[in-house]
């Protein structure tokens, strides 16, 4: 059997040698910090992802599937990284706490919003709905110093709300993240209000109308976004005239 780190060299340079020169242009118009690409197309990283996967497993088992995929999201090109977690998207719900904290590491590892939310929403996020006791580490992040735990905090919960769950950790989280400024985050909280909008609009419109007077406008506007006119209207419109008492 091969060692992680070869698997990986010959991954590393199979996207070396198979991307768009003219995507990997395109992809940096969408990321505010300066971000890597092959200029891979996703499609085309799925396919190779399934074949890769079948072959690793073929190899060594689960063990060496997330080896391999350890090493690759610290890899420093955007398409290693959705690479790893879509190798182990499929086995997901085999791992337990000790898969759970490997994962929670690789948080340290983001740099884009792209492997972030990839990692958490189709890894972290489906852990926490198959063992709510999880759940308890969203607070922690939520106090952390790095942007992308903060972020992790509400949208780890995404995959529970859809599954009507959670939804009492949605507004207690709002305690640990209501002074947040930095927009990836408030981006983050706005997306998980949306969701709970979705899932139980009436108490998330009561939520909504609780913190309408102070929560940021960037996560107010987001929430809304697939309510009715007239209760979006309701709670943004009152959140402004708020606002101009005290300009």
């Amino acid at each position: 059997m091969r060692k992680p780190e070869a698997i990986v060299a010959q991954v590393r340079t199979l996207l070396h040698g198979g991307g768009s020169a003219e995507h990997a242009a395109g992809v940096q118009w969408f990321f505010k910090e300066p971000v890597r690409s092959h200029g891979w197309y996703t499609g085309d990283l799925r396919r190779l992802a399934a074949k890769l996967r079948r072959e690793i497993l073929a190899e060594g088992g689960t063990k060496l599937l997330f080896d391999v995929a350890d090493q690759l999201f610290g890899g420093k090109h955007l398409e290693e990284r959705s690479l790893a977690v879509v190798l182990l998207q499929q086995d997901v719900g085999k791992f337990g706490d000790k898969e759970f904290k490997r994962l929670e590491r690789w948080l340290a590892r983001v740099i884009s919003w792209a492997d972030h939310d990839a990692l958490v929403h189709y890894l972290i996020g489906p852990m926490l709905v198959a063992d709510s006791y999880r759940v308890r580490r969203i607070y922690r992040w939520a106090n952390s110093r790095n942007r992308w735990f903060r972020r992790a905090s509400a949208v780890a919960l995404i995959a529970g709300v859809r599954k009507q769950l959670f939804f009492q950790d949605v507004e207690d989280l709002w305690v640990s993240l209501e002074n947040e400024t930095d927009d990836m985050v408030l981006k983050g909280i706005g997306w998980l209000l949306r969701e709970a909008a979705k899932h139980q609009p009436r108490r998330t419109v009561r939520f909504l109308m609780e913190i309408r007077d102070h929560a940021p406008r960037l996560v107010l506007r987001t929430a809304c976004e697939t309510l009715p006119a007239a209760t979006r209207a309701r709670i943004l419109g009152t959140a402004t005239r708020a606002r101009r008492r005290f300009q």
